[in-house]
């Protein structure tokens, strides 16, 4: 299953409501952009989104969830661990499949660093690390991406590179986005986040950016 319906999500945080309540629903075929300025509530909705959806997502948390002690290769396999048994795992941890190898250098070779495949995490820059976040996505290979700002530490023809692939390669998908611009060019539909709530929910092909920057 690629989209969800959720309704009735709601955050606190110190006593105080910081999202909904609100309701979202996304259907196989749509890029979803959510939208809106820092603190709006973007992550936090991202995160509740994940709790409900989990084993049939594929995540890009903004923090990148890396263990920076293990090569490339075996974090961007972490995204396929709850789908083998533990002895498969272990025996990965000291000597990688042939088929998970190929798999994982293939993936990193489209996204420019096929080369990184055996580099200790902890030594990539802030860019290399992103990449590395979206090839365990990827590699998860689930129906529904879920991606908290995946191209905030990308130059432009890669964050534009990497956005093209995970539009294709998934069935359905939600960003949080601070660019506008990449929003309404790799995403079909807009969700605008203000102070907790959907403030915003349009087709991408209906609005232009200055639609969008009332919210910032």
């Amino acid at each position: 299953m690629a989209g969800f319906d959720l309704s009735g999500l709601t955050a606190s945080f110190g006593g105080e409501r910081v999202i909904g309540p609100l309701s979202l629903k996304v259907k196989e075929g749509e890029q979803v952009a959510l939208v809106g300025k820092s603190g709006a509530g973007k992550s936090t909705l991202m995160r509740l989104i994940h709790q409900h959806v989990n084993r049939n997502s594929s995540l890009v948390p903004q923090e990148l969830g890396l263990v920076n002690a293990l090569p490339v290769f075996h974090n961007v396999f972490m995204g396929r661990l709850d789908q083998h048994g533990n002895w498969y795992n272990t025996v990965t941890l000291m000597r990688p499949f042939s088929r998970d190898k190929d798999k994982v250098r293939e993936l990193l070779k489209a996204l420019g660093m096929a080369e990184k495949l055996w580099i200790p995490t902890a030594s990539l820059s802030g860019g290399q690390r992103q990449r590395v976040a979206i090839a365990r996505a990827l590699y998860r290979s689930a129906p529904l991406l879920l991606a908290d700002e995946p191209i905030s530490a990308l130059d432009g023809p890669m964050a534009h590179q990497v956005m093209q692939l995970l539009k294709d390669r998934f069935s359905a998908s939600v960003f949080a986005l601070h660019d506008v611009e990449m929003a309404l060019a790799y995403c079909n539909r807009i969700v605008g986040i203000q102070d907790g709530q959907i403030a915003l929910d349009e087709p991408a092909e209906r609005l232009v950016a200055s639609d969008i920057m009332s919210l910032y």
